[in-house]
This record gives structure tokens, sequence and C-alpha cells, in this order.
């Protein structure tokens, strides 16, 4: 398409949707004559009144209202992904919104949060922490940080960290008064403690695990609900109940006794944590430099192993 004919389609909009002229002119910084010759020529080259002018009004025909109709989203997408490109070669800045998992910031992300925001200080960075398992784009979020399993498949997903372990673990006390399961079929002889995602979501009581290659669960009771992660591990800590969650959460407490493993033969693994996103063809400045920036320091851990 020339540019002619694309500020004709710009100029036909414009008027339409102000039903003037002069207010469509106004708005392009342009004089009311230039714009009424745009569309004029507009016209010309397709063959066809587009617009039907009097003193006192200016209305689309039907041939200019169907025409307008069918190229109004692809004209939306042109002009979103010019704004869009004007970022491109621009310091990244502005809010970003990621939601994760209650622990998660304390045991994976304040590190690299802390690096990240030094070399990108224009951003605005919000982690919001929660276990609730909604749609988290349907509250803002530009992206969120979740293990594999729980991944929507429609949604693109890079991955962070892993793999990782879930372990099921109790404080010493707890297992010194009530004794150590041998098998998680002997969890149903035990208190666990269970986790809510969120307020009217389902309780996680069916806990994964492995034994001769073959994953099972077993549905699990306890006298404790809790709805984040966090509040979980502080339960097992005073010894209320055994707790299963994922190791680096606990990774402290186990190196100083505070809390033990048990049935570790029959651990579950999952390939990792996850950043994702939803399917779009624009992602933030801002989003792209958090990703960008964590591969980064990903390639970088690796080769200092090597």
């Amino acid at each position: 398409m020339d540019k002619n004919r694309f500020d004709g389609l710009i100029a036909l909009k414009l008027v339409a949707e102000n039903q003037s002229f002069k207010a469509a002119a106004e708005l392009l910084n342009i004089s009311t004559p230039a714009i009424s010759r745009i569309i004029a020529q507009l016209e010309e080259s397709m063959g066809v009144t587009l617009l039907t002018r009097t003193t006192r009004s200016v209305r689309l025909t039907n041939a200019g209202a169907i025409f307008l109709e069918q190229v109004s989203p692809a004209m939306e997408q042109i002009l979103k992904a010019q704004d869009f490109i004007k970022t491109y070669g621009e310091k990244p800045s502005g809010p970003l919104r990621i939601n994760t998992p209650v622990i998660f910031y304390q045991h994976y992300l304040k590190d690299f949060i802390k690096k990240f925001l030094i070399k990108y200080p224009e951003i605005q960075l919000e982690i919001f922490s929660d276990d609730q398992a909604t749609n988290i784009f349907e509250r803002g979020f530009d992206a969120g940080i979740r293990a594999d399993d729980i991944i929507a498949k429609d949604l693109i997903a890079f991955k962070l960290f892993g793999p990782i372990d879930f372990v099921t673990v109790a404080s010493p006390n707890y297992f010194k008064e009530f004794g150590r399961p041998m098998h998680p079929k002997d969890l149903l002889e035990h208190n666990c403690i269970t986790l809510r995602f969120g307020s009217g979501s389902g309780i996680y009581d069916k806990w994964e695990f492995e034994e001769k290659g073959k994953e099972f669960n077993v549905k699990i009771h306890g006298n404790l609900i809790l709805n984040n992660s966090e509040n979980i591990r502080q339960a097992a800590l005073i010894g209320q109940g055994i707790v299963y969650t994922e190791k680096g959460c606990v990774e402290e407490d186990l190196k100083a006794g505070r809390l033990e493993i048990v049935l570790n033969k029959y651990k579950c693994q999952s390939t990792g944590f996850y950043l994702y996103y939803p399917h779009k063809t624009q992602i933030s400045p801002a989003l792209r430099a958090f990703i960008e920036f964590f591969k980064e320091v990903k390639q970088r851990e690796r080769l200092s192993r090597k």
C-alpha cells in the first residue's frame, strides 16, 4: 500500500468518527482543505464515493461504511505496531508487573532482581506474590512464574530454574512425637498441612510421588489448611504437621536441622519454574529486557561452572 492511500484511510476513519472534516483535520494537524483533498484522492483511486457531504453534516455512504468496517482492524494493528516499534530501540522503562508464588522471591529472585534494577533503573518492577491458581492476565499482570505443570498450554513459557524436587518434610519434634512415615501411604496416619490456592479454589490434598518409575498420588488429610506456601513452612517449623513443598524453599531449614525430609526415595521432580506470558506479537520492552537479562545471567553462570 502506498503512503498516500494509507493516509487516506486514516483521514477517512477520523472524519467518520468525528463526523467533521474540521475536527479530523485538527487531530492530524493539517488544514481542512488538505484533509478533504486526501479523501477525494482516496475516493478517486477506488472509484467509489465513501462520504456524503452537505453544508451541515458528513457521513459514510453504504460503501464507505462497509469498507471502513473491513479495514479498521488492520489499521488498528498497523498503528499499534508503529507505536510499539518506536520504543524498540529505547531504554526499557515504565511498569512491569510479575506474579510469583509466595516463597519464590525470597529463595530465587531477590539477588537477580537487585542486579536487574541496577541495569534498568527506569523500570518500575512490581513482584506480587500469591499462590492462587487464577488468570493473572485478567488481573493486569504482564507475566507470571509457576511450576511447569500448572501453566496453560496456550501460553509462552521460558524456563528460569530447574529441575526442582518436591519433598515431604516436618520438624524433628513432630517426628519424635508421631513417628516417621516409611511409605507415602503412611501419610494417611499423619496430620498433613494442606494448601488452598486462593479463596474459592480447590485444596491441594493429592500429594504426588514416584515408585519404580511410576507416578502416583496420595489423598492426604489434616486439621490445618493455609492459603500460601510461606505460612505452610512456618507451620511445619513449629511442629504442626507434615508438609509437601518445593525443596529450594526449605533448603536453609534442612541445612540448619529445623526441618527433616522423609520419603525421599519416592520424591517427584518437576522440570522447573517458568516465566510465562500470553501469545501475542508484541511484548513490552520492560518484559523483553527482563527475559534477556535473565538469559545473560544464566549463560554467565553456565560458563563459570566450566
